[in-house]
């Protein structure tokens, strides 16, 4: 089952590493937020001033930390992290089914706290459809979005199917997308928070592949975006171990090349009309950007601070 694991890690945009890695470091503190516990630690928050970003950070599905990223940050950038319900510390919430709701926790949590806009959100994987829906439900608190390595939400059922035929596999994205998740939530080697996360994030697609993202209204334009893509992954052992154990009947290099195009389109769509904003395209990077390469990711987090503050 430990093999499993990997495989399930390496060929989708969830996560990067093993949850014993991807465990959150340092001292959480506990607040209760809509009548359930939610853990959550913060940094520079006493350097804050007033009408300053304030960074907000999404893990992808399993939870994470974004601590690598942090030695990399100036001291006058605070930040606040947190776990979902359901995850490491914080307390499940059998409640919360959809990815909305998931958008309007984190929006209780800050005012919980007293933490006000603007916020300048990073999310990483399935973190960052979380942080554009959040960006959707309150565009006049959001100054900026970083995506790093995003699920591409805006895949539709008509471009999975031809991207599939087009790179001659028996299987789309999508359909890997819900068998992951779905093995995911029932694999007893992830812990018990990653297997909480997964069994919402199903219940949330039970509709449809992100159902809730299809009718969003545009960005705010005055939001800077920064989205950041590894693509031309290389193909792992596992990638191929799983493919064939599961027979899914992939051809990774032209199934990745497919779905890759399309997510740097959509994506590119996403800001067209958004200032201050970028893709940054990194050629065989893996999926955990910020773990390879905190440095840079920092550098274009602090690049997205800035452009908010000259926006303002």
């Amino acid at each position: 089952m430990k093999s499993k694991n990997k495989i399930i890690l390496g060929v989708l945009f969830l996560m990067a590493c093993k949850s014993s890695i991807y465990a959150q470091h340092g001292k959480n503190k506990p607040v209760v937020v809509d009548g359930k516990k939610i853990a959550y630690k913060t940094f520079n928050i006493e350097n804050r001033k007033v009408g300053e970003p304030i960074l907000v950070f999404e893990s992808g599905l399993g939870g994470g930390t974004f601590d690598p990223i942090l030695p990399f940050l100036p001291n006058h950038i605070s930040g606040i992290q947190y776990e979902r319900n359901g995850v490491g510390q914080s307390e499940l919430d059998l409640e919360i089914t959809s990815d909305s709701q998931i958008a309007e926790r984190l929006h209780n949590l800050l005012r919980t706290l007293n933490v006000k806009p603007p916020y300048l959100l990073v999310g990483h994987s399935i973190g960052g459809p979380y942080i554009r829906l959040f960006a959707a439900k309150f565009p006049e608190e959001v100054c900026g979005l970083v995506f790093s390595d995003p699920t591409d939400f805006m895949l539709s059922s008509e471009e999975n199917e031809e991207a599939r035929i087009k790179s001659e596999s028996a299987t789309g994205y999508h359909e890997v997308f819900f068998q992951i998740q779905k093995m995911m939530s029932e694999n007893k080697d992830f812990s018990q928070g990653a297997q909480n996360d997964a069994t919402r994030a199903l219940k949330s697609n039970a509709s449809g592949y992100f159902q809730e993202y299809r009718h969003l209204p545009p960005l705010n334009k005055s939001i800077a975006v920064t989205v950041i893509i590894s693509y031309n992954k290389h193909i792992e052992h596992p990638d191929e171990e799983m493919n064939k154990n599961l027979n899914l009947g992939i051809n990774f290099k032209p199934w990745w090349k497919e779905y890759d195009n399309l997510r740097i389109q959509h994506f590119s769509d996403l800001i067209k009309d958004n200032d201050s904003s970028m893709i940054i395209l990194l050629p065989k990077y893996s999926h955990g950007i910020y773990y390879q390469n905190p440095k840079l990711v920092a550098q274009l987090i602090i690049e997205n601070y800035n452009s908010s503050i000259k926006g303002k």
